[in-house]
């Protein structure tokens, strides 16, 4: 008798088949993110896509000005490309430093902060308005930046000491010397003429008390002391309010104060789907103010459209992600303080940056990480990526699999100058290393040890060569 096939059966077994497929495949993504180091290398990646993104933006958006200013295309480039080269290796190195060592240059860290910031105050040099900027010996800094990295190590091991010490428990403790430092350094910025760098101050102080479980009264608390200071801080400087008051009426000083807004959404508007375009930028032609740094963002829109922005964004998220992964991984107090605080920083920065872009904030000056052009903004965030990279490593899965390989080059070099690795090791059964290794040269097995009925010693000595077994004399 000759068989039939049904049709619709074929069809849902088909589609069985090809649900099963998708199911494992998407059960094989998801174990992939599972592996020891994925935190590791995730933000390794993200960060190398972000600097290789924010090379390629400045050439693109200061290739004008270069021309205008020195004759040369490359000049800026040129600039950003050597402080490129100066971060690679501090970002290096950072991944290779135990956590003691971030521990221990916390407070020299703030203090020398706080020395350069006071000096800018007086010294340093103004443009545009706002003195941000300070002349060391030809070289121009700005110290608000390696401030954000040294306020960050310096919170984590104030909190984790205090965690270590079980001080957490009233809100005194929570709240001093943390606070009082951070609004010593948004004093100085202020002073400055530098609000956003403050509000990112303040968000990396409000990120280190969420993480460290303050009580939902104080945290409010300070929420609203936050809040509070910066309407006070915009309120007092006639510039800031016009620019808060240009986001209710963008085309009301289309010449003036809402120039770089509307400009930078002429760009993003202008970019579309696909861009026009890399290089082809028509904003960066004088149009719109300072293209390559606080608005390289628009530039980024208008030459590579909707899908350019939509990849960075996923790639600061992707980076975000990273971060808190670590952070929720880790089980000692400073790595989990410590990666939350840099996570909040960067991410911080990032929305202040975009909102301004896309016309939700109000102008500021605050740079896009790793992309926007400057030296002391690329250098700072990626040391603080190397932190954050060395900090991956404390995970539990991720010790285990170092461990098993054994020490690097790199933690070879740093034996020689006496700094160990601050994790110990995973313990297999009977607290040997689990490395496969011996973590120290056993000692010599006397008879003793080999059969617990053969003594190694007379009462009266040592036993003679003679009386000694023949297996003992080879040996």
């Amino acid at each position: 008798m000759a068989t039939t096939t049904i049709p619709g059966v074929a069809r849902t077994r088909g589609t069985t088949v090809g649900t099963g497929r998708e199911r494992a495949l998407w059960r094989e993504w998801v174990g992939a993110l599972d592996r020891p180091l994925t935190s590791y290398y995730l933000i390794l990646g993200t960060a190398v896509l972000l600097i290789a993104l924010g090379l390629v933006m400045v050439l693109s958006s200061t290739m004008v000005k270069s021309i205008n200013e020195t004759g040369s295309s490359f000049s800026l480039f040129q600039k950003q490309l050597v402080s490129a080269a100066v971060g690679l290796p501090l970002m290096i190195l950072a991944s290779h430093m135990p956590q003691q060592v971030f521990r221990l240059i916390g407070y020299p860290a703030m203090i020398v902060s706080a020395a350069l910031l006071l000096l800018t105050v007086f010294q340093g040099v103004e443009v545009n308005g706002a003195t941000r900027w300070l002349d060391i010996g030809g070289l121009v800094v700005q110290p608000s930046e390696p401030a954000k990295l040294a306020f960050v190590l310096w919170g984590a091991h104030i909190l984790a000491r205090k965690d270590e010490l079980k001080e957490l428990t009233e809100w005194r403790h929570l709240l001093f010397p943390l606070l009082p430092g951070c609004g010593l350094l948004v004093l100085l910025v202020l002073l400055g003429s530098n609000l956003s760098t403050a509000l990112v101050f303040l968000v990396t102080f409000l990120g280190l008390l969420w993480v460290i479980g303050a009580p939902g009264k104080l945290f409010v608390a300070m929420f609203g002391l936050v809040l509070g200071l910066a309407v006070i801080a915009i309120a007092i400087e006639p510039y800031r309010m016009a620019r808060v008051t240009a986001l209710f009426d963008p085309t009301a000083d289309p010449l003036g104060d809402n120039m770089q807004s509307l400009h930078g959404l002429y760009a993003l508007g202008t970019g579309g789907i696909l861009g026009v375009g890399i290089g082809a930028s028509r904003e960066k032609w004088g149009f719109l103010p300072f293209a390559e740094s606080d608005f390289v963002f628009a530039i980024i829109g208008e030459e590579f459209g909707l899908i350019g922005t939509v990849l960075v964004l996923a790639l600061f998220g992707v980076l975000g992600y990273a971060g808190l992964r670590v952070a929720s991984r880790v089980k000692e107090p400073f790595p989990r303080l410590a990666a939350f605080a840099i996570v909040t920083w960067i991410m911080g920065q990032t929305m202040i940056n975009i909102g301004a872009v896309i016309g939700l904030l109000p102008v500021t000056g605050v740079p896009l990480p790793l992309v926007s052009y400057g030296g002391s903004s690329l250098i700072t965030t990626m040391v603080a990526l190397g932190v954050l990279l060395s900090l991956a490593k404390t995970e539990p899965q991720a010790q285990r699999t170092l461990a098993a390989r054994g020490p690097g080059r790199a933690q070879r070099a740093l034996s020689w100058l006496g700094l160990e690795n601050g994790t110990a090791p995973a313990t297999g059964r009977g607290g040997t290393p689990s490395t496969g290794r011996a973590a120290t040269p056993r000692a010599p097995r006397t008879a003793a040890r080999r059969r617990g009925r053969t003594k190694a010693t007379y009462d009266s000595g040592p036993i003679p060569a003679g009386d000694r077994s023949r297996r003992n004399r080879r040996r």
